[in-house]
């Protein structure tokens, strides 16, 4: 059964990160490459079991994981609900793009402040990138219903801007739907200014129900490790980005958050919206001048790929994903492995050969951490 196959996934996942931190202090090579080994082995099981069940996850298996489209309904508004009665609020922090082994090098700073209620993981829909998966979170439907049910809310993959503009409506839409009596702010934080104007504001939240603030920094901490040669330094494997995503939050306006919420005697679920993965394996795909741009997953009219190398949706509608014409299909790259296209081949392979990227599928794009916590009285 699928969720077997899913707790049996996230068990093993969880085994690995666990013998990875230990193993840090170890200096034996044949021992890391051991447990390398057993990274990559368990990434293509894992792909492989994806690629057979995703479809009945969204068909409505009674077995399927826990995903991001179903999180507001399923924990978070319960979790709302609850509180409410005792006149308590809720914080939904997002944390955009916090890998599960992230979170786990995150837990002592929040355990110092809140009881861990409950702490599970939540599965990632695909493709594991913000436009699709955070849209999908915050309007409690896939890609494809947001289209066709507020079609004003959703943009395309060739349109210019943010994909992410409309997470609000969304939100406030879902609300309406399930929960009409919950009031709540939005708030995005993407830039150090922002955050502290919401420190200032802290006040105005007394009133509501809920409080969703979605956080950028790990996202943009992914994307700048592609960009800035200093960024690649600092984090040039998983064990020194944990280590600068703690570093960061310690000193970061959302540990200042994390402070006031306790304070208030309030609650916080924490989730994200994908993780990312460190690529090293280039797979040649081409495409027409249509083609989106990921390296993890391509969406496009004429794709040519090898079939053994990627898990290809023809019909997008299946899996819940819009199309952008007739014809548009898409694909999803596999555990390390990033899409490169022909034409300057080397270039490309050099620029984000051992970057972390996100889109396909891998243990640490899709499984992910799913926290409920209450404030230490």
């Amino acid at each position: 059964p699928t969720q077997v196959g899913m707790s049996r996934s996230i068990s093993y996942y969880k085994q690995l990160l666990s013998w990875e931190a230990k193993l840090e202090e170890v200096t034996d090579a044949g021992i890391k490459e051991i447990w390398v080994s057993q990274c990559k082995d368990a990434n293509k099981q894992f792909c492989k079991f994806v690629a057979k069940e995703y479809e009945y996850w969204l068909d409505g298996d009674e077995d399927a994981p826990l995903m991001l489209q179903n999180i507001v309904k399923e924990r978070v508004l319960p979790k709302v609900l609850e509180n409410k009665k005792k006149g308590k609020k809720v914080y939904w922090l997002v944390v955009d793009n916090l890998r599960l082994d992230q979170w786990i090098s995150l837990r002592g700073a929040f355990s110092e402040l809140f009881q861990i209620v409950q702490e599970e993981t939540s599965s990632s829909i695909l493709p594991t990138a913000t436009h699709y998966a955070r849209n999908a979170c915050f309007a409690g439907m896939m890609p494809a219903e947001i289209k066709k049910k507020h079609p004003k809310l959703w943009v395309e993959e060739d349109e210019q801007g943010s994909k992410n503009k409309h997470e609000d409506e969304l939100l406030d839409l879902q609300l309406k739907r399930l929960a009409p009596n919950v009031s709540y702010q939005y708030h995005k934080i993407a830039s150090a200014d922002y955050a502290g104007k919401v420190l200032d504001t802290w006040h105005t939240h007394k009133d509501v129900d809920l409080v969703a603030i979605v956080y950028n920094f790990v996202d943009m901490l992914s994307h700048a490790r592609t960009d800035m040669e200093v960024i690649k330094e600092l984090a040039k494997d998983e064990g020194a980005y944990r280590s600068l995503t703690k570093s960061w939050f310690t000193h970061s306006p959302l540990k200042e958050f994390v402070r006031k919420i306790a304070a208030q005697g309030d609650s916080i679920v924490l989730s994200t919206d994908h993780g990312s993965v460190r690529v090293n394996n280039p797979i040649k795909v081409v495409g027409d001048r249509d083609t989106s741009t990921n390296l993890r997953y391509k969406q496009g009219r004429s794709l040519n790929f090898k079939e053994k190398e990627v898990y290809a949706v023809a019909n997008p509608e299946r899996i819940g994903l819009p199309k952008s014409n007739i014809s548009s299909s898409y694909i999803f790259a596999y555990s390390n492995d990033f899409l490169v296209y022909p034409n300057n081949y080397n270039k490309y392979v050099h620029l984000y050969e051992d970057t972390f990227q996100h889109g396909g599928i891998s243990l640490e794009e899709v499984i992910l951490p799913l926290v409920t916590m209450d404030a230490k009285q």
